[in-house]
């Protein structure tokens, strides 16, 4: 087993060194079994992989005890030891375990109290994690932890640095909507730029399957009367609208239960609107909330909790919600007279870039919206924004607005409270500019502190923003809806994001960042290179808390690189900040290169010895890459430097 254990390891210490190692193993030592069968390895050989840059070297030679060239037996036996070794996590638990050759419930008890902050559940935690971790069962009945149980805890879910209480719902889902922020995402349907990138129905099944919950359909009028879906007036691929609608069907409840937002951005001709409002219906059946849930006129919106498994329609429509109930059995004298009454105007689409010409076209003609796609839209009827005040005075809570990402910063900036309390009533949704035809985004957090809800991102490009968002929606079981925090929901808030006062409580972090596990080679190019890891430590919140530290970089050594140092954050607002760890690959010519990642809510990060398992640009674990850290957080700002 032991030599089993040895063969997969000696692949992932590969992965760590450089290229010609990489083929190497495989060329050296074949598959699994082959090396099983022959219970040894060539020392010599295994020399060529422990080069002069690599940790392994000193390992090998004193495994070799016998200078024989092979290792056989005990020799073997101590290699993987060494090679398992983890010096940090030794001492660690011998400052607690009174003979370094275990720790007894009360000693276990000890560190999760003074190290982990387990507070009063240590003694029945402790019980629990030594019959879930320790590997023997002589040490279960005496109920002991043996430094492999203890190594293997702290590798664990349980050891790691995301709390796994907030890993189920744990959130109030009984909330209204405007309650929550919602995963959320702009021109769902392309998987490339904005000007010539393909348009696929991949594009939301991959959306609905990392949980977002509100997705943009951009509608026009296409061939033999069948609506289509792409970006008006540029390059980008054409789709059929009843196939994104059935993509959404299928896929909207497969990773949450949690309601669906549909974004319409309806460009269409009256008769297209009708196919399109048929397909909704037809597709879609139960699962679109055509009416109130209760038939009734609602005095607030409905919580994520009594719209499970609902998709939604937000869209314009021509009348209120109220005259909507009261003329529900009523048949209109004339449907087109009846639409030409509307008072604002039809189109809430976000900015496309035209031409003078089109633009000229687009004002002399106001597509009519058709009643029966009208009344698909129930709770989130869109409405055009023009002020704080005019909101208030006009509009209802189940009317929402847009804002670009440009209106938004400005608004927070120039009126941040207001837009706080705004959003505690209504809905808003903010996009990205028309300018980034590259599909690039914003940062999300600065609009998140503002308690914008659905703040949409293009979710097809990887990068810090999308790390930020799967970071804050990997919370509440990745449903794709988060509670806001208090001050945001407080319809008296004083909160302004762009200055922050009490009653918000600040906190002091500390964060030793200590050692590496088996951290990948990236950059394959670079063949004869080994990684010179460091870490960043990145904190995203309000403007004031928004810094990021790191640590020196440790020159070749990507399999077990030690740091052992301490970084110290000030934050003001922890309840709005987010956490990115980055490990990078140091580079004194050039950039330097991404490792991996993990981004996390700081109210789901736990204090102690923990360990965070690493990440890809596009969010994929790299298994078995590690960071091993200790946090500390206290009350207050003393002793800390700006």
């Amino acid at each position: 087993m032991v030599w089993l254990k040895f063969c997969f390891l000696l692949t992932e210490v590969a992965s760590s060194m450089n290229t010609e190692c990489q083929e190497f193993c495989g060329s050296t030592f074949g598959s699994t079994s082959n090396i099983a069968l022959t219970g040894q390895v060539k020392a010599k050989n295994l020399l060529l992989i422990g080069s002069v840059h690599s940790p392994l070297n000193p390992l090998l030679q004193r495994a070799d005890a016998s200078q024989s060239g092979t290792l056989e037996g005990e020799e073997f036996v101590e290699f993987y030891k060494s090679l398992t070794q983890r010096p940090e996590v030794q001492e660690l638990f011998e400052k607690f375990s009174s003979d370094g050759q275990k720790l007894t419930l009360l000693e276990f008890v000890d560190f999760l109290q003074e190290e982990q902050k387990e507070g009063e559940r240590a003694s029945d935690l402790a019980l629990e994690l030594i019959d879930c971790y320790e590997p023997s069962d002589s040490g279960k009945l005496r109920h002991v932890l043996s430094m492999d149980g203890f190594l293997s805890y702290l590798y664990s879910k349980d050891g790691d640095i995301f709390n796994p209480t907030c890993l189920p719902i744990y959130q109030d889902m009984t909330q209204p909507l405007n309650q929550y922020y919602i995963s959320s995402s702009h021109n769902t349907y392309l998987v490339g730029d904005q000007l010539c990138g393909q348009s696929s129905v991949e594009g939301y099944i991959r959306a609905l399957k990392r949980g977002c919950r509100c997705v943009e359909v951009d509608i026009w009028d296409g061939p033999s009367g069948e609506p289509i879906v792409y970006h008006g007036h540029t390059l980008t691929s054409r789709i059929p609208f009843k196939d994104v609608v059935a993509a959404i069907g299928q896929y909207a409840f497969q990773t949450s239960d949690y309601p669906v937002i549909l974004s319409l951005e309806n460009h269409c001709s009256w008769e297209q609107q009708e196919i399109i409002a048929r397909h909704l219906t037809e597709i879609l059946g139960n699962q679109l909330l055509s009416t109130t849930l209760d038939g009734q006129l609602p005095t607030q919106l409905p919580s994520p909790e009594e719209l499970r498994r609902k998709i939604l329609v937000k869209g314009k429509k021509l009348k209120t919600l109220e005259e909507d109930l009261e003329e529900e059995e009523e048949e209109p004298e004339s449907e087109l007279e009846e639409a030409e009454l509307q008072l604002e105007a039809q189109m809430e689409s976000e900015p496309q870039e035209l031409s003078p010409r089109s633009k000229d076209k687009k004002k002399k003609s106001k597509p009519i919206l058709c009643p029966s796609l009208s009344a698909l839209v129930v709770y989130l009827k869109a409405v055009t924004f023009y002020s704080f005040t005019h909101s208030r005075e006009h509009y209802r809570f189940y009317e929402t607005s847009s804002f670009s990402e440009a209106k938004a910063k400005s608004l927070i900036k120039e009126a941040g409270n207001e837009f706080v309390l705004h959003n505690t009533w209504q809905l808003s949704r903010v996009y990205p500019s028309g300018l980034r035809t590259d599909s690039s985004n914003y940062n999300p957090q600065e609009f998140w502190n503002a308690g914008c809800q659905m703040v949409a991102l293009n979710m097809q490009t990887a990068g810090l923003e999308m790390d930020l968002c799967d970071g804050l929606f990997r919370q509440n079981a990745g449903s794709g809806y988060v509670l806001k925090p208090d001050f945001l929901r407080d319809a008296q808030s004083s909160f302004h994001p762009e200055r922050p006062i009490s009653p918000f409580k600040a906190q002091t972090l500390l964060i030793q960042v200590i050692s590496g596990q088996q951290l990948p080679k990236v950059d394959k190019t670079k063949e004869e290179s080994i990684v010179d890891p460091l870490v960043r430590v990145e904190i995203f919140g309000i403007r004031q808390d928004t810094t990021r530290q790191e640590t020196s970089y440790v020159e070749n050594n990507g399999f077990n690189p030690y740091w052992g140092q301490t970084l110290c954050f000030r934050v003001l607002v922890p309840e709005l900040a987010l956490l990115r760890f980055v490990v990078k690959d140091y580079d004194w010519k050039s950039r330097n290169d991404f490792i991996g990642q993990y981004t996390l809510p700081w109210n789901c990060m736990q204090q102690g010895y923990r360990h965070i398992h690493l990440l890809s640009k596009d969010g994929i674990s790299l298994h078995p890459a590690s960071i091993f850290v200790h946090i500390c957080t206290r009350e207050g700002l003393e002793g800390v430097e700006s």
